[in-house]
């Protein structure tokens, strides 16, 4: 599931690479900012949602949607059942078994991207 996700830097204009843990539920593709608002979230938002995966040589032009606060307990539950081991300590002690108003209060720290065709 993992990737290097490739955007255009907002102030350089140069490729930016970051490792990314991609999540696939119910026949869609998803990126979460674990560690928050991080430099690839703002690249992406300032890009348009334009971007690119790379797993290997292979390339792959993506977009990216991001989604509403109140989408998201559902992507972050799944996440962190996937994820947990490797980003968990960036969730503040909430996890897959946490309720859903626990992963809606967090929703907002953690920018959710669903992936859609280029």
């Amino acid at each position: 599931g993992s990737r290097v996700f490739e955007v255009k830097g907002r102030r350089s204009g140069h490729p930016r690479r970051t490792p990314v843990n991609l999540l696939r539920l119910d026949g869609a593709e998803y990126l979460v900012a674990a560690r928050g608002q991080t430099e690839w979230v703002r690249n992406v938002r300032a890009a348009g949602g334009r971007a690119e995966l790379l797993k290997g040589r292979r390339r792959q032009p993506i977009r990216v949607e991001e989604m509403a606060d109140a989408d998201k307990p559902a992507v972050l539950r799944a996440y962190l059942e996937r994820w947990k081991f490797e980003v968990g300590m960036f969730f503040e002690g909430v996890g897959p078994d946490s309720t859903d108003a626990e992963l809606a209060a967090i929703a907002g720290r953690h920018p959710v991207f669903r992936l859609v065709p280029a």
